[in-house]
């Protein structure tokens, strides 16, 4: 008889195309996760993989029955939560996936309030790039992500939760120089420090500034916003900063924030949760709690 833990660790080795790296993933031996792969095969009366040593290659049949079994696996995770619901809203595990860009600025907070309000509610966090978060929401390995909004995926149901404006940011000696004049053209002047590839914040301000030439776009690429703070205090170029981030991430005494008069650029922040998720009412009440924390907050005023 086939079982889950043939399917899980087939879908794992699917995914890694690696027997170490699928059984680690898996919290196993090496060993026992070839004998469950080659006993689902026996089952089957297929060949599912090619092995080539530790790596493995998918035989055309071996992609079908991934599909089939990620498939399989997310119904039996949506069977649990339509199961947990008897116990009340945002009570057991919930795994939550944030970009790197909010995590710092947020988490603390959400982590507070969620002890406070949902005691019940074993919160588990994972922080990494948006493309990833996305995939593995996608594939059930997350409940759901706190992220910039809009997402192009039609089995993914998205709730918008605020808005953060962008502001820029100058060394503080150069703050005079931008009084007056187009913002716009001025940043297209600038050298742009932004976030490596990847961030979805380097592309949003690439997309705003209409950046087209190829040494805009080869400048910093750095891996946080800390580090490109400091560039920018220390007089190596402007960046534009989600306003959530200035609290933490700005030196007033060596960097000054620039608003936009009007059209101010911004991203929406939201949550997202696959369509067939039997948890929405668990997301919309978390997203509510982190509304009602964005509210709370003080006003962060810009320099100009």
């Amino acid at each position: 008889m086939i079982t889950l833990r043939q399917l899980r660790y087939f879908e794992t080795l699917a995914r890694m195309k690696h027997f170490g790296l699928a059984a680690e993933q898996c919290s196993v031996t090496q060993p026992a996760l070839s004998m469950q792969i080659k006993e689902l095969e026996r089952e089957l009366d297929v060949e599912l993989v090619e092995r080539k040593g530790n790596f493995v290659a998918l035989t055309p049949m071996g992609q079908e029955i991934a599909a089939r079994a990620e498939t399989i696996l997310n119904q039996v995770r949506e069977l649990s939560d339509y199961a947990h619901q008897h116990h009340g809203v945002l009570t057991g595990p919930l795994r939550l996936g944030i970009i790197p860009s909010i995590a710092p600025y947020l988490l603390p907070d959400i982590l507070t309030e969620v002890g406070r309000q949902y005691p019940a509610l074993d919160l588990q966090i994972r922080e990494t790039q948006t493309s990833a978060l996305v995939e593995e929401l996608t594939r059930g390995e997350l409940d759901a992500v706190l992220l910039a909004l809009p997402l192009q995926q039609p089995q993914l149901e998205t709730m918008a939760l605020f808005e953060d404006r962008f502001l820029i940011a100058v060394q503080s000696q150069t703050a005079h120089d931008w009084a007056t004049g187009d913002l716009r053209a001025r940043i297209e002047q600038e050298r742009l420090l932004l976030l490596e590839e990847g961030h979805c914040l380097r592309d949003q301000a690439l997309q705003f500034c209409h950046i087209a030439n190829m040494q805009a776009r080869k400048a910093l690429g750095a891996a946080s916003l800390t580090t490109i703070m400091q560039m920018v205090a220390a007089g190596h170029g402007i960046t534009l900063l989600p306003e959530i981030c200035a609290k933490s991430e700005v030196d007033r005494q060596r960097v000054a924030l620039i608003e936009f008069p009007e059209d101010a650029p911004m991203r929406i922040v939201g949550l997202a949760w696959r369509r067939t998720s039997t948890r929405k009412n668990d997301f919309v009440a978390l997203g509510e709690l982190i509304n009602a924390l964005k509210r709370q907050e003080p006003a962060k005023p810009a320099r100009s």
